[in-house]
């Protein structure tokens, strides 16, 4: 370890009180909005996303109070909705275009609460005020329910809420290494690098939302010190069996397929006057379930895992629920590995044997990729089709060899005790995301030259596509995600800003 490594580590675990009281105060934020009437300025869809305003205008007032930037006006929102803020060091004699370029990456919004089955499975936990009844608290509904727990002895250390592990707590970790790389640049921290730390908007709902307007409407023409190096995506890296805080360098894409199912309304008691929509959509949905589980049409990478299709959504448009329905839509959320297009995904849906028989019986049936045409907190619509590319960056890529080489640093001397299950590791596990992250809204098409880069940046190419390296280590376990005691453990959260306060200064003295 270095003078710089041990300065990072101490400072990381320091903080990591603040951290946690930073993130326990953006998971309850929602709570003083959620059951408040409208016209009183409640919102009850608050921190889902497209509403994530109160809990970005409490982090933006937090960066500042903290000292995570310089000066006020280095904190600010795009018109997208997305919080930036940016750090470096001015006198650190590097000319603003040599120096190498960092993002920190992370939504803000959250899926729903569904606060009431909190409180009624769970007995002493709240979706937004964490634990509230220690002695009521069902441990073993918990031990079922999640991934991975530690022992009980170790429960002081978990923080509990929705998105605790989903992913505020890799945005919080965003904000404390920015304070300690501003606390330690005298040191060198930050010579010669520069970080645009991003809180981004509505992920949930249109993964990589955020990034993407980054791309279409900050970068092209931009300068090379705006333009990153390296993106570093804190969602959650753990693994409930191979371990917390893995080094996550790819993930699958994804997309929507949704499927338009219009046949003809009539009363119930007389079926044969209508055309049933539900009914012939049903045999499309169980024949989609049979073909995936059948691995029909699905192709499987050794890296990323195979592609895989679900029954995500559905709308059914009824006079009663004693009539044949008029409509019937419902969405399929695709996976996609190396090699699988969402072309070719679409044509698999619109060639099942169910859609050409509710066809010939004279139903409509459309197979098409939404739009996603919601508009964010700051009213900004960004109108993509949803589906969301896929991305790998290499093993031996320079931003991976230092992201496991930060983690060998100020991660590896301070884990101790048995590695199982989810727990941490010595050595950096090198690995890749099951689910999606906004590293998905960073690819663009190779012969898009709107965007000046830099050969020295080393953008990935790949196919038809090119982006900036990209990894992520971020607190939380990927199967406590999206379910109801979500938790993280904010030993992993203070190893996460560790992490992110060393890897500028390891990254620009190894490229």
């Amino acid at each position: 370890m270095t003078t710089l490594d041990a300065r990072v580590a101490e400072l990381a675990l320091c903080y990591r009180p603040l951290a946690a009281s930073i993130l326990r105060e953006c998971v309850r934020i929602p709570a003083d909005y959620v059951d408040k009437p409208v016209d009183a300025g409640g919102d009850p869809r608050c921190g889902l996303s497209n509403h994530e305003r109160p809990r970005l205008e409490y982090l933006k007032r937090t960066i500042v109070e903290i000292g995570a930037v310089r000066r006020p006006e280095d904190v600010w929102f795009d018109d997208y909705g997305n919080l930036v803020w940016t750090v470096d060091d001015p006198g650190d004699g590097v000319a603003p275009g040599q120096k190498r370029v960092i993002y920190f990456d992370g939504h803000s919004d959250t899926v729903r609460a569904l606060r009431p089955a909190w409180r009624e499975r769970t007995g002493g936990l709240d979706a937004y005020d964490g634990l509230v009844a220690a002695e009521k608290l069902d441990r073993s509904f918990l031990r079922r329910e999640l991934g991975h727990l530690p022992p009980d002895s170790e429960w002081e250390h978990l923080l509990f809420g929705r998105g605790s592990a989903d992913q505020l707590g890799g945005v919080v970790a965003e904000v404390v290494a920015t304070k300690i790389l501003l606390e330690l640049a005298p040191e060198g921290a930050l010579r010669g690098a520069v970080v645009r730390a991003y809180a981004t908007a509505a992920e949930e709902d249109n993964d990589g939302g955020g990034p993407a307007f980054v791309m279409r409407k900050v970068l092209p023409g931009a300068p090379p010190e705006l333009v990153p190096d390296v993106v570093i995506l804190t969602e959650g890296t753990g693994d409930s069996k191979k371990g917390a805080l893995g080094i996550y360098r790819g993930q699958r894409g994804r997309m929507q397929i949704e499927v338009r199912v219009t046949g003809r309304s009539c009363h119930g008691s007389m079926p044969w006057e209508g055309k049933n929509p539900l009914e012939f959509g049903g045999a499309i949905l169980a024949e989609a379930a049979r073909r995936y589980d059948a691995r029909d049409g699905f192709l499987d990478h050794d890296f990323l895992g195979h592609g895989t299709r679900t029954a995500s959504w559905a709308q059914l448009d009824t006079p009663s629920d004693c009539a044949v329905p008029e409509r019937f839509v419902f969405r399929f959320d695709r996976r996609l590995t190396v090699g699988e297009t969402p072309e070719q995904a679409v044509k698999d849906v619109d060639a099942l044997d169910a859609v050409a028989t509710a066809r010939k019986a004279g139903l409509a049936v459309e197979v098409v990729v939404p739009t996603y045409d919601e508009p964010t907190w700051k009213g900004f619509v960004l109108g993509n089709p949803q589906i969301y590319m896929g991305w790998v960056t290499p093993e031996d890529h320079p931003a991976v060899r230092a992201a496991a080489d930060t983690y060998r640093r100020v991660v590896t001397p301070h884990v101790d005790g048995a590695e199982t299950a989810g727990t941490l590791r010595r050595e950096p596990r090198v690995d890749r995301w099951i689910f999606s992250t906004d590293g998905v809204g960073f690819p663009v098409p190779t012969d898009d030259t709107s965007i000046a880069v830099p050969e020295a940046k080393r953008w990935v190419v790949s196919g038809a596509f090119k982006h900036p390296a990209m990894f992520g280590i971020g607190p939380g376990i990927e199967q406590n995600t999206h379910k109801i005691g979500e938790c993280v453990d904010v030993r992993e959260l203070g190893h996460a800003i560790a992490v992110l306060a060393r890897f500028p200064s390891v990254f620009v003295g190894g490229s």
